[in-house]
C-alpha cells in the first residue's frame, strides 16, 4: 500500500511580498486591468558631446582655409617683390668673396645697388629651393630683380677674362705676361721648358691660378701636337715631335703670315734634306739672349760667325730645342709643307717674302728689296741705327743664306743692313718690349672691349 505524502500548495505572493521592478508591470491586485509602464526618455548629454565636437572641427577647417588663402595672398605678393625689377641702373660687375654668407651676400649686393631689400633676398635665398650661393666674380644685369640676382649668384657662371699669347714668345715671355696680369694669382715655380706651350686665348674666372693657364698651355700643347704628328708627311726629315717643334719655331720666328709658313718650312726641309746649314737669323738671337728672346738691334756679323749651340750659321741641321713656342699653324706648316724646290727667302716690303730656288734668283730678289729699302724713309727712333765705324755692321756677302733679314735691322745676302720697321710683323717684333701693344693686357672678350690686332708694317 502506497501512501502520498501530502503536499503543501505554495503561499501565493502578494504586493507586500515582491518589490516592484522598473520596467516591470506591478502586480495586478484582483480585479484590476494590466497597464503598461512607459520607459524613460534617453539621456541627452550624448547629443550635446557630438554637437560640441563638430563644431570643433568645423572651426578648424575654417581656420586653416582662412591660414591656407593669407599664405597664398602673402606668398604672391612675395614673389611679386621678389620679381620686381632692381634699382640697379646698368649692368655691372661684383666680386662675392669666399666664405660670404647669405646675410653678407645680402649686404654686399645691397651696397653695390643690385638690390633694396636685403630681407627678401635672405628669404628667397634660403626658402626658394635655390641651389647654395656659390662665391666668384658675376655680372648682374640692369635692373636685374632679386630672383635675377639669386639665379646669378646660384649659378656659379662668373665674368669669364681672357689673355692672349701671339705665336713666337719664348717661355720667359710668356711668364712675364703671366705674372704682369693682376686678375691672376699665385706664383710660377719654375719657368716651362722651351716649346712646351701653345700660344694662343685664355679664358679664366677671378682667382685662378698663374700656374694653372701655365698648366693649361702645356696639356692643349701636347694634345696638339700628338694630334698633328700623327697626320704629318712621312717625307720630312724630323724623327721626334721634340724636333718638329724646334722646327716650328723657328718657321714661327721667320713670318707671322699664315699663308707663308707651309712654304717657308718647305725652304728649311729642302735645305736639311739637301745638308745646308739653315741659317735663319732667329737661331742666332736666341743663341745670344736666350729666353728674353728680343735682341734690339741688328744682328753683327761678329755675332753671325759666333758658335753657340743655336746658332744655325755655324751649327749643322736643327739647333738642340726650340727658340720660342710655336703655334698649331706652324706645326702644321711643318708637319705637311709646301712641296717646291725653294732654298731661300727675303723680305718683299709688304709683310711677305719672295723665294727663290737658286743663289741667283735670291740675289735677284735681294736687290729688289735693297731698291725698297732706299725708297723708305729713314729707321725710326725705335730701330738702332748701323754703327758703321763698326767693321761687323756691314760684313761682306754671307753665300747661301735662307733668309735676309734679321730682328733689329739684319745683314741680307749682300752685306746690306735691313731696318727694324722694314721688318714683317711676327718675325721677332716688339715681342716683350715697351712697344708690344698686346703686353700687360687682359681682355674680356665678353665686354665691348676686344683683342687688338697687331698692324702690318
Amino acid at each position: 500500500m502506497f501512501f502520498r505524502r501530502r503536499q503543501t500548495p505554495a503561499p501565493t505572493p502578494t504586493a507586500s511580498d515582491e518589490p516592484a521592478l522598473p520596467g516591470r508591470l506591478s502586480p495586478r491586485s484582483p480585479g484590476e486591468a494590466i497597464k503598461p509602464t512607459a520607459a524613460p526618455p534617453p539621456p541627452e548629454e550624448p547629443e550635446r558631446r557630438r554637437g560640441g565636437l563638430l563644431a570643433t572641427v568645423s572651426g578648424l577647417l575654417t581656420f586653416a582655409v582662412v591660414l591656407a588663402i593669407g599664405a597664398m595672398i602673402g606668398l604672391t605678393l612675395f614673389q611679386r617683390q621678389v620679381r620686381e625689377p632692381g634699382p640697379l641702373a646698368a649692368d655691372k660687375v661684383v666680386v662675392i668673396p669666399t666664405r660670404s654668407g647669405t646675410g653678407e651676400i645680402a649686404e654686399i649686393l645691397q651696397r653695390e645697388g643690385v638690390i633694396t631689400h636685403t630681407g627678401l633676398f635672405e628669404l628667397a635665398a634660403r626658402f626658394g629651393g635655390k641651389p647654395p650661393l656659390k662665391a666668384g666674380e658675376y655680372s648682374f644685369k640692369a635692373h636685374a630683380s632679386i630672383s635675377d640676382a639669386i639665379d646669378t649668384v646660384t649659378s656659379g657662371r662668373q665674368v669669364q677674362h681672357a689673355i692672349t699669347f701671339p705665336e713666337g714668345l719664348t717661355s720667359e715671355q710668356i711668364v712675364g705676361r703671366l705674372n704682369e696680369n693682376d686678375i691672376l694669382t699665385g706664383e710660377i715655380g719654375e719657368i716651362p721648358p722651351e716649346g712646351s706651350l701653345l700660344p694662343d686665348t685664355y679664358k679664366f674666372e677671378r682667382g685662378a691660378t698663374r700656374q694653372q693657364i701655365v698648366n693649361l698651355m702645356r696639356a692643349k700643347q701636347r694634345e696638339v701636337l700628338n694630334q698633328i704628328w700623327l697626320r704629318r708627311n712621312g717625307e720630312v726629315p724630323v724623327k721626334t715631335p721634340a724636333e718638329m717643334v724646334t722646327l716650328a719655331s723657328i718657321v714661327e720666328k721667320e713670318t707671322g703670315r699664315a699663308d707663308e709658313r707651309p712654304r717657308v718650312a718647305g725652304v728649311f726641309v729642302n735645305r736639311l734634306n739637301k745638308r745646308m746649314k739653315l741659317q735663319s737669323d732667329p737661331t742666332i738671337v736666341y743663341g745670344i739672349v736666350g729666353g728674353r728672346g728680343t735682341l734690339g738691334r741688328g744682328i753683327r756679323r761678329d755675332e753671325i760667325e759666333r758658335a753657340t749651340p743655336y746658332n744655325t750659321y755655324v751649327i749643322e741641321g736643327l739647333p738642340p730645342g726650340p727658340i720660342a713656342n710655336p703655334g698649331r699653324a706652324a706645326l702644321e706648316a711643318v708637319a705637311n709643307p709646301s712641296r717646291t724646290k725653294d732654298l731661300f727667302f727675303v723680305a718683299d716690303g709688304t709683310g711677305g717674302h719672295v723665294f727663290a730656288e737658286t743663289l741667283e734668283g735670291h740675289s735677284r730678289n735681294v736687290a729688289r728689296w735693297r731698291q725698297v729699302e732706299k725708297a723708305r724713309q729713314a729707321p725710326t727712333p725705335d730701330a738702332a741705327p748701323v754703327d758703321k765705324a763698326d767693321p761687323g755692321a756691314d760684313p761682306a756677302a754671307v753665300p747661301n743664306r735662307a733668309s735676309a733679314f734679321g730682328p733689329g735691322g739684319a745683314v741680307a745676302a749682300d752685306g746690306t743692313s735691313t731696318p727694324a720697321a722694314a721688318r714683317p710683323r711676327a718675325f721677332d717684333a716688339s715681342e716683350g718690349t715697351k712697344l708690344d701693344p698686346l703686353k700687360n693686357k687682359t681682355y674680356d672678350l665678353g665686354s665691348p672691349k676686344t683683342v687688338p690686332v697687331l698692324k702690318q708694317p
